[in-house]
């Protein structure tokens, strides 16, 4: 039976014997399990993206936040998911901090660790990928409150706020992006450094796949699916009758292999990964071993 919502008006018959290949690498194309995400150091009276852009020390307590998020990892010659970061020439830095959470390869772009540029105010090695994420995190030092517009880009749309000295959290988005879990405790407050762990990995993950659908990326999202279908179905058709002896037409450039595309340079169309589908949100649990 067909389905009442289908306005098709003509079928044609599929005879490319790898047609399950091509329909398949079409139904899973660019569905990754990874993730990228900015982090923010944010010192006491800083009020401003330059000002948080262009510190380079980092504090004792700040090295320890990240600690907990990941390894500070080597750049040169990694062979984990790099976010867009580069491993050959040093142009993105030397170090990162790199996980795994719960089958998920998770690099965080670092502001402090990316190249910084004397001169430039705007400090646009580190913002072109930081402005390029999806969601950011921001470690606070002091009482100057943060605010979601001060870091400008059209793609940040969450950002999660905490500090390691008052162990607390709290959450922002845009307005269209759908409310994600897990609920922040009350009073927002961690005590164990695996739990604050288990929830920031957590909480970043599925408020990148929540930002995903908000208008500005679902619509990106409608675009490219119709452009893949397109394709997938021209060259189906092509194929098909070049398979009938049609000798007139030309054999299309294969996609086959989709699925087995490098990593991009990290910029936000290379590593959109809802053309065709969205990886599952995440629950939160509580570890049943904890850091003293």
């Amino acid at each position: 039976m067909l389905c009442d919502r289908v306005t098709v008006s003509k079928f044609e018959v599929v005879s490319y014997l790898k047609a399950p290949e091509l329909i398949t690498a079409f139904d899973e194309h660019r569905v990754s399990p990874n993730f990228k995400f900015g982090i923010l150091y944010q010192k006491d009276r800083q009020f401003t993206e330059e000002d948080i852009l262009s510190n380079n020390d980092e504090s004792e307590e700040f090295k320890e936040f990240l600690s907990i998020l990941g390894e500070t990892i080597q750049l040169q010659g990694f062979t984990g998911f790099r976010g867009g970061l580069d491993v050959c020439h040093g142009q993105t830095g030397s170090e990162a901090v790199f996980t795994s959470f719960h089958e998920r390869e998770i690099m965080f772009h670092v502001a402090t660790k990316l190249p910084f540029t004397e001169g430039d105010p705007q400090q646009l090695q580190r913002k072109r990928h930081i402005g390029n994420d999806i969601v950011a995190l921001v470690y606070q030092e002091g009482q100057t409150p943060f605010l979601s517009d001060v870091i400008k880009s059209h793609f940040l749309h969450c950002f999660l706020v905490g500090a390691l000295s008052s162990s607390q959290v709290s959450v922002t988005a845009r307005e269209d992006v759908p409310p994600f879990g897990p609920v922040l405790p009350d009073p927002p407050i961690f005590t164990e450094r695996s739990l604050l762990r288990e929830f920031l990995l957590t909480k970043l993950i599925n408020a990148e796949i929540s930002c995903y659908k908000a208008q500005q990326f679902s619509r990106l999202e409608l675009r490219t699916r119709s452009s893949l279908l397109e394709s997938l179905q021209t060259e189906l058709s092509t194929r098909s009758q070049c398979m009938m002896g049609e000798p007139s037409l030309s054999v299309l450039p294969s996609s086959e292999g989709v699925r087995g595309a490098s990593e991009g340079s990290g910029g936000f169309i290379e590593n959109f990964k809802v053309n065709v589908g969205l990886p599952h949100l995440l629950r939160f649990q509580k570890p049943s071993h904890c850091f003293d």
